[in-house]
Order: C-alpha cells, then structure tokens, then sequence
C-alpha cells in the first residue's frame, strides 16, 4: 500500500492538531474549566501544536463575544446597571481622554509609525479590539498595523486576566472596586468579564456577583464611546467616506437588562441565558488565546509594545487609586 494511500504524515498531523483543538474546545464548556484557563489553554495549543482554524478566528471571536455579552444582559437589573454606569461616567471621561493623550504622545515621541500609535492607543483607551476594528477603517489603517495593535491588546487582556483577581484580593478590594478598576484598566471586553467573574467566584463565592455586573455596565458603556472617537478619527485622519461602525451588541444588551427586569418570564428563566453567555465568554477567551501564535507575537515590536505596556500601566495605576481614594 503506497503513502497516500494510507495516509500522509502530514494528513495525520493536521488531523490529530484538528481533534486536540476540539477536544479542548469541549472541555471549555465543561464546569471545570474556568476562564483564565481556557485562556491558558489556548495560549498553549498557539504555541505548540498552533490553530488549525486561524484563519476563522479573528471573526468567530467577534461575533461569539457579542452575543455572549447580549446574553448577559439577561441577568442584570437595568435600574442597578444604570446607577453603576452613573458611578463609573467620571471615570470613563477622564481616563479615555488621558489615556488617548499619553497613547499619541509616547507614540510620537517614540517614532511609532502614526497610524500604528493611534490604534495602539484607542484600544487601551476604549475597548480594545473592538475600538481598533472600529477605527481601523475609519483612518485607513494598514494591515500590519491592526496586526501589531491587536497583537498588543491581546496579549495584555491575556496578562491583566491573570494578574487582576489576586491584585484585587491583595489590596482588599471591595467587589464594588474591583468590578470599577477592570472596567476602566482591562482592555477587552472578554477579560474584563472573565476577571470580574473570577474575582466574584474566587473571593466572594457566597455574595451576589456585584463585580462582575459593574464590570459589565461600565465597560459597555465605555465602549459607546467608540462612535465619537470613529468621527473624530475620520475628520483628524481627513476620511469622510467611511462609516462608522456602530457596536449593536450595547444595544442588544439593554434590551435583555430591559426584559429581565419587566417581564417575570425572563426573570424566571434569564439565569440559563447568562449560564450560556459565561460558557461563550470562556470559549471566547479559549480563541483569543489560540489566536496568539508566534507570528502574532513576533510581528508586535518593541516600540509599539512599549507605548502599550506604558499606557497600561498608567491607565491601571491611575484607575486603582482613583476607586481606592474615591469611588
């Protein structure tokens, strides 16, 4: 029997790195796999056996986060959601506002290519990949440079789902403080709730998930903030003929806080909705951490990545006095 008759070592391969990468897939909708792990474990198939489905990813990643994020909506009171939203607004402004102005300075001064710099910095100011995919049109950017801003973003969600919960916890954060410092110092959506989420089932297993509902409204809401940004990107890059890109999912999100809290139906059965979305999210972070193959994390540079860790910290630093002294 010849070799392609049986099967090439080749085929064999790219089949067993399908099958692993299911399997582990499965595993993430399983109870035991929290989502700092997933993450973790997508994190170890990128870097050894890589993503068999890499060109799927960045879109699969997109839409799973949106719909997650929908359905947790299905849990939240819209009257709590509000008054958090109100508490974190100050907040939101000035360090959006700070955090552009430091992005764009560090970038000028160390000569990061203008485009590149600009999406480094939306993305640590807003919500970062969804503001870069956001803006990336608006400004005309390049290929690389989304890859490169991305790549950023991505790898310090990656840290900051790790390091936040036990820095929390360390500094006796309330789940109050904790659910407004990862809003406002977390980039990505999908980190932020994985860490409010695990801060609440870590250190406050027996109390309501209060971090986890700030955490929520106030990154949403921070989030809206992409569509002012969109315009004056457009009139500051001199682009008039691009659209902006709404995020619908904000939308989508306060409707179902809307239903859960008028309609008893919902209320009843809302918590099987939110179930699913938090099993979305683990899955979702599984994928953001398979998408970080070697090429993604070689491709970044080191003076890019330095205006991001640089914006980052200080946006972290920043933010963590503020709800200790303040909120």
């Amino acid at each position: 029997m010849t070799n392609s008759e049986q099967g090439s070592p080749t085929d064999t391969s790219a089949l067993l790195r399908k099958i692993i990468f299911i399997a582990a897939l499965v595993a993430c909708l399983t109870p035991w796999i929290s989502p700092p792990i997933a993450l973790f474990m997508g994190l170890v198939i990128a870097l050894t056996i890589g993503h068999p489905y890499l060109h799927l990813n960045r879109k699969a990643t997109n839409h799973l986060l949106k719909i997650s994020v929908v359905g947790l909506g299905f849990g939240m009171n819209i009257h709590e959601a509000m008054q958090a939203g109100k508490e974190g607004l100050l907040f939101t402004v000035f360090s959006i506002v700070g955090t552009l102005i430091l992005g764009i300075l560090l970038g000028w001064l160390l000569k990061i290519e203008k485009k590149t710099s600009y999406l480094v910095a939306s993305g640590t100011a807003i919500c970062g990949g969804s503001a870069i995919a956001a803006i990336a049109p608006v400004i005309n950017a390049e290929e690389r440079s989304i890859s490169v801003a991305l790549g950023i973003v991505f790898i310090l969600n990656s840290v900051a789902l790790f390091i936040f919960p036990p820095i929390g916890h360390w500094l006796h954060l309330t789940q109050q403080q904790f659910g407004l410092w990862s809003a406002i110092a977390i980039h990505d959506t999908s980190s932020v709730v994985g860490a409010a989420n695990n801060y609440d089932l870590t250190y406050f297993p027996d109390k309501l998930q209060i971090a986890l509902k700030i955490a929520t409204t106030v990154k949403l809401a921070r989030a809206l903030w992409i569509i002012p940004l969109a315009f004056i990107s457009a009139f500051v890059f001199k682009n008039k003929s691009k659209k902006v890109s709404i995020p619908w999912f904000i939308g989508g999100y306060i409707l179902a806080m809307v239903a859960f809290t008028y309609l008893p139906f919902v209320q009843e059965y809302g918590h099987y909705a939110v179930f699913v979305a938090k099993k979305g999210l683990t899955l979702t972070l599984f994928l953001i951490g398979a998408g970080l193959s070697r090429k993604v994390i070689s491709s970044v540079g080191i003076k890019p990545f330095v205006q991001g860790i640089v914006t980052w910290i200080a946006i972290g630093l920043t933010a963590l006095w503020a709800v200790m002294h303040i909120a």
